[in-house]
């Protein structure tokens, strides 16, 4: 069904309550009905008391006395009822014109029994009270009859009422679902038309909240934590893109520099091999760079599936401090590792944690001074498994820690050049220990060095 919300909301109110008026004139006429039943037989069923207790007091004085207070009865009720009684040997005593003039047979009842039946006399319809009572020596049968066509009168007009305010309540509750569901929709709406508005150039906007504390508040709510994910996602791609293209740029250009000005005019043999040199010292920075940014977009992508297997992970520590002291030899730094004597089993990609510990201990190492020391340490809680990784460096000012970790932040540009690298090595090791369901973390003075934690949830063998 293509059609609105609107149009669906008021045919869906529409249909409910037509049902539901329906439903209600259903029941009030069976109530209606009942009630008519109930009254008829009521006012029967007193006549029949007030002419058994007149034959109670008269039988006794024979049946014209009888017969005579009967007529009597019969003048006083003024309100239509009728009766008729018959004496123990058939004979009517007493009749009432209708019965007379209607050759009506009822079913005789037991003594001291009433029933009730509905009929016509002379052309109009009665409830009729049938009962059979001794009175002294005689038995009667008496049958009182009530008319109904008053209550009749009234059930046909409360019928002709529904008929004529069942379609005017309908269309009345048709037009009201309308112009309610239209109040209702009224905010969607307006977060449609803003949300229509929205760019890649205004981002920062925002929809309007309600001020009920309703299902839209709660989606407007919703909508605005997306823009504000979608935004922040937006500016890091852009920061991504334009911080890639700087630090691909400078490479790029020194190695077309270094060619052209090679180029130029003969050389010699050996500056033609510190020119290679250099081009190639260029390239291999250039590789790094391009496998790091590759890294990080496969880990956007939710492409960069990990192989996780249970290794031991004191084996990797070690692994990582002989490739440190090799990158420390220069520098003469000091690299040592301390492990608990027994295996720490973790969960994790081995590729992956050899690159983690290698970002760290290559960060210890640049920035150590020649004569410092490197250290990693493993050690393991009830359900973590931590490595610690300290040098004697330079150290990090504190209000650079909560940013290390961003892709391309360099806290000093131009110690970034001397150091190398592009700033993405913490963010790639933040997101290995992420992906392992890890943590990492920095603290640091400056001047005293650094020390990064890593907690991974520990395995089971």
């Amino acid at each position: 069904m293509n059609l609105p919300i609107r149009a669906r909301l008021t045919a869906l109110y529409f249909v409910v309550l037509a049902l539901s008026f329906v439903g209600f004139f259903w029941v009030s006429d069976i109530g209606f009905r009942s009630s008519i039943d109930l009254t008829a037989d009521n006012a029967s069923r007193t006549n029949l008391e007030t002419i058994g207790r007149l034959l109670a007091n008269t039988s006794s004085r024979g049946e014209s006395k009888v017969r005579k207070e009967l007529n009597e009865l019969a003048g006083l009720w003024a309100n239509g009822a009728l009766f008729e009684v018959a004496g123990q040997n058939g004979n009517w005593i007493y009749r009432s014109t209708q019965f007379e003039r209607t050759d009506s047979s009822f079913a005789r009842v037991r003594e001291g029994d009433i029933s009730f039946v509905t009929t016509n006399l002379d052309s109009s319809q009665y409830r009729i009270a049938l009962q059979r009572v001794s009175a002294g020596n005689e038995v009667y049968e008496i049958h009182a009859a009530v008319p109904t066509e008053p209550f009749d009168q009234a059930l046909d007009r409360f019928r002709l009422m529904e008929q004529e305010i069942l379609p005017l309540l309908a269309i009345l509750a048709s037009v009201l679902g309308y112009w309610l569901s239209g109040r209702a929709l009224a905010p969607v709406n307006r977060i449609i038309e803003t949300a229509g508005l929205i760019g890649a150039g205004n981002l920062s906007s925002r929809l309007e909240v309600p001020k009920a504390r309703d299902e839209l508040r709660h989606l407007t709510e919703t909508l605005n934590a997306m823009l504000r994910r979608i935004e922040a996602s937006f500016k890091r791609i852009t920061q991504f893109t334009a911080d890639a293209s700087h630090d691909l740029r400078t490479p790029v250009a020194v190695i077309r520099a270094t060619a052209e000005i090679t180029l130029r005019k003969p050389r010699t043999q050996e500056e033609y091999r510190r020119a290679l040199s250099r081009i190639l010292e260029t390239s291999v920075d250039t590789s790094e760079l391009l496998e790091n940014l590759l890294t990080l977009a496969r880990a956007d992508a939710g492409a960069a599936g990990m192989e996780m297997r249970t290794l031991d992970l004191a084996a990797h520590v070690q692994k990582a401090r002989e490739r440190a002291a090799l990158l420390g030899l220069e520098k003469a730094l000091d690299v040592t590792a301390s492990t608990p004597p027994e295996p720490v089993w973790v969960k994790a990609d081995a590729i992956a944690i050899d690159r983690l510990l290698l970002i760290l201990l290559d960060n210890a190492v640049k920035y150590s001074p020649s004569g410092g020391r490197c250290e990693i340490a493993l050690s393991r809680s009830e359900n973590h498994a931590q490595i610690t990784v300290r040098d004697s460096g330079i150290g990090i000012p504190e209000s650079e820690l909560n940013n290390i970790f961003d892709r391309f932040y360099r806290i000093d540009r131009v110690r970034s050049r001397n150091t190398g690298g592009a700033g993405l090595g913490l963010a790639i090791a933040r997101w290995i220990a992420e992906m392992h369901g890890g943590t990492i973390a920095a603290e640091s003075k400056v001047g005293e060095g650094a020390e990064f934690q890593i907690r991974l949830p520990a395995g089971v063998v």
